[in-house]
């Protein structure tokens, strides 16, 4: 069983970079981190998106699907960006997460959704520049946590199955992969809705991890 750790040690920590974090809930009652990295002299801080941020996903999206391009089967991938209006209502409904620079600017965003009775995590990017400093797996922990505050047994993903980023990451964050009898019907639609926009299912993976109460 795979089992999302209440009290993880921090991913950013290492010998290479160290971090302090701080997390509190913030004014709109979710989840906010700051992650003061000392290599870096920054801080960057993971809260619920605000209206104004919705302007610069856009952009936090494509910059980091250009790094699929390295990858050869990955050619056909196909350019269907999150409308404006999902950004919207996710934001709206508390459903979407901005990791923000020290000036305030989003640098990477977590969007989720609800999918039968798990918390379903529907995209994480975040902006090249800013890559492994520990902000994905910071935006990965504040979505696990807020579903352990929510009382959902799980958060799941759909995801490449051989990109280092993809899959490879979420297992080393306690995320498994379900094999194909163990895929609720919600999951098994997503999944041929995926393959259906041109995402070729021996590609992907299903994902899964189990929160604990």
């Amino acid at each position: 069983r795979c089992l999302y750790p209440t009290r993880p040690r921090s991913p950013c920590q290492s010998q290479s970079q160290l971090a302090t974090i701080g997390q509190k809930r913030d004014s709109m009652g979710g989840w906010k981190i700051e992650l003061n990295t000392q290599s870096e002299n920054s801080r960057f801080e993971i809260r619920l998106a605000l209206p104004d941020d919705l302007p610069f996903l856009a952009e936090i999206e494509s910059a980091a699907c250009e790094l699929f391009s390295q990858f050869s089967f990955l050619e056909e991938l196909p350019a269907d960006a999150i409308p404006l209006a999902s950004f919207e209502v996710a934001q709206r409904n508390q459903l979407l997460w901005i990791a923000a620079s020290e000036s305030g600017k989003p640098i990477g965003f977590a969007l989720v959704k609800l999918l039968g009775d798990s918390a379903h995590l529907e995209e994480i990017d975040v902006l090249p520049e800013f890559g492994r400093r520990g902000i994905g797996s910071n935006l990965v922990r504040t979505v696990c946590e807020w579903a352990q505050t929510s009382g959902l047994p799980a958060v799941t993903l759909t995801t490449f199955r051989n990109v280092p980023w993809n899959a490879p990451f979420y297992q080393k964050l306690g995320f498994r992969i379900l094999e194909r009898e163990e895929l609720t019907p919600e999951l098994q639609q997503l999944v041929e809705q995926e393959e259906h926009r041109g995402l070729k299912r021996e590609l992907r993976v299903v994902m899964r991890c189990e929160i604990r109460g």
